[in-house]
């Protein structure tokens, strides 16, 4: 089958990293091609020099049977070419059509924006969608998971023939994923091709016809995935075998650290539950179910209303952050770029951001040598892939920012760590970096809090599970009880309890 897009041959090299060398990539009509490989692998890389953000140092690239070379974004985008991007690119107080054709509006004879066929055409697309509101609506009112499905429908508007999709469905529920899929599979019949970016293998073997895998830069095969085992597919993005996904430890928890006793607050309604030293106790439930919201009001984010919380037997009130930081919690947040992380500052400042107060003399002056000497530890411990602790933390792959995220929050020496969605968006290498971080903490006695959407994870991960539903607990199940099907029962509102130890 003649491509509908092919790259072959493709380098390109920053000032001390080769990002791509020999680099491969072909799209196929009416199939959907699942670009694969742990973070830092050249994926996103790719993308750029095909939609001329980055220009190549060698290769070539033909899309439509011709040789062709983009100087930019919308040079690729009036070809044919449409990418969703992992981070929105979206402007919160214009409306979802004005978004959608921001620079490309209707107009008339007169020159005068045709508002009535604009909102009409908008309109179409989010029926196309299968989503509910009208294309009126702010985009800055939307959850970040509709504002994806605003992305989506942009691309849709150009008709492209080559659609990139670069983790399209990390910040979408289950629905509105059957959503997207369907919209996929009428542009495979229309004879689109798709490049479909994902760490999730299940998606993978869902919706793809075929995958390719990038390692270190470098094309490694390209197989149809009906040919494929995922274990199979692990092995070639990481170059070597993984012999077990999620590594729980067992280990003896040790005294009472954590009390929380019919606390409610913003989406969160008369939760209580124990947490031990050396434990990790995980939160599974359904998106909007109150998980996120009930760390942020033990942390100090939201508002805690009623309840009471105590940490070593002596009674702690979170009215912010600080105060979380003060008494020995620390929340690693789900949205790293938004809430934890700050982009354009470097590995070590972002690190020892909230740490500061330990490496400071008495008049404020801080102890750079102390600070450098405990962000290298860390670097080093956590196996963090960057040039220096210089480097600016927006030019590291997602899992070396997560694990930066992590070590900011153990450099302030917690009691209760909370780690929020910590593996989204990283690779299965870095997964398995992070699980077995996470093991060590457990061992040192560390408590820890793992909320995830992945059961799997929750599951092979945690020593015991709270499902939340609506902003309430559903359920509680010592491991050996947590299966898939009954903490999805719980997470849709069936009551399970077990006695508190």
């Amino acid at each position: 089958m003649q491509p509908l897009l092919q790259l072959t041959g493709i380098d390109k090299a920053f000032p001390g990293v080769k990002a791509l060398s020999g680099a491969a990539l072909s799209v196929y009509p009416g199939r959907v091609m699942a670009l694969v490989g742990e973070n830092g692998a050249g994926k996103s890389t790719m993308m750029k020099v095909l939609t001329g953000i980055y220009q190549k140092d060698a290769g070539s690239v033909h899309f439509l049977g011709k040789e062709a070379a983009f100087n930019g974004p919308k040079a690729s985008q009036e070809a044919g070419i449409g990418i969703i991007h992992q981070e929105l690119n979206l402007i919160p107080q214009l409306t979802i059509a004005e978004n959608i054709f921001l620079g490309r509006e209707f107009v008339n004879g007169f020159g005068r924006i045709n508002w009535k066929k604009m909102y009409a055409e908008a309109d179409k697309l989010l029926a196309r969608l299968n989503l509910r509101y009208k294309s009126d609506r702010l985009v800055g009112e939307l959850s970040i998971g509709d504002q994806q499905m605003v992305e989506i429908a942009k691309v849709l508007s150009f008709e492209s023939k080559v659609i990139i999709m670069d983790e399209p469905t990390d910040a979408l529920t289950d629905t509105e994923t059957a959503s997207l899929f369907s919209v996929i599979r009428e542009l495979k019949a229309a004879g689109c091709g798709v490049v479909y970016i994902s760490h999730r293998m299940k998606e993978i073997f869902e919706i793809c016809d075929d995958v390719t895998v990038f390692r270190d830069g470098q094309f490694i095969a390209e197989r149809p995935v009906s040919s494929l085992e995922e274990d199979t597919l692990i092995e070639m993005m990481v170059g070597r075998r993984l012999e077990e996904q999620y590594p729980r430890i067992n280990h003896q928890r040790g005294a009472l650290r954590l009390q929380v006793r019919d606390v409610s607050g913003p989406g969160v309604d008369n939760v209580s539950f124990d947490l031990h030293s050396g434990e990790i106790l995980g939160i599974s439930g359904l998106m909007g179910a109150g998980r996120t919201e009930l760390m942020k009001i033990l942390y100090g984010a939201l508002p805690r209303k009623s309840g009471y919380v105590a940490l070593d037997g002596r009674e702690v009130v979170t009215r912010s952050p600080q105060d979380g930081l003060a008494n020995g919690i620390v929340y690693i947040s789900e949205d790293r770029k938004r809430d934890g992380l700050v982009l354009g500052m470097s590995v070590k400042e972002n690190m020892s951001l909230t740490a500061l107060r330990y490496f400071s003399h008495g008049g404020g002056r801080l102890k750079h040598a102390e600070e450098q000497q405990a962000v290298g530890d860390f670097i080093r411990l956590f196996n963090i892939k960057t040039p220096s602790m210089m480097q600016t933390i927006g030019l590291l792959s997602g899992g070396n920012q997560q694990k930066v995220a992590i070590a900011r929050g153990l450099m302030t020496r917690p009691k209760v760590l909370i780690l929020d969605e910590p593996t989204r968006g990283v690779d299965v290498g870095a997964k398995k970096e992070i699980y077995q971080l996470i093991n060590q903490f457990k061992r040192e006695g560390l408590s820890i809090i793992l909320v995830s959407s992945e059961m799997p994870e929750v599951i092979g991960m945690s020593d015991r599970v709270l499902v939340m539903h609506e902003g309430h607990l559903s359920g509680e199940f010592p491991i050996e009880q947590a299966t898939q099907e009954v903490l999805m029962a719980a997470a849709v509102g069936k009551k399970y309890g077990v006695t508190q130890e």
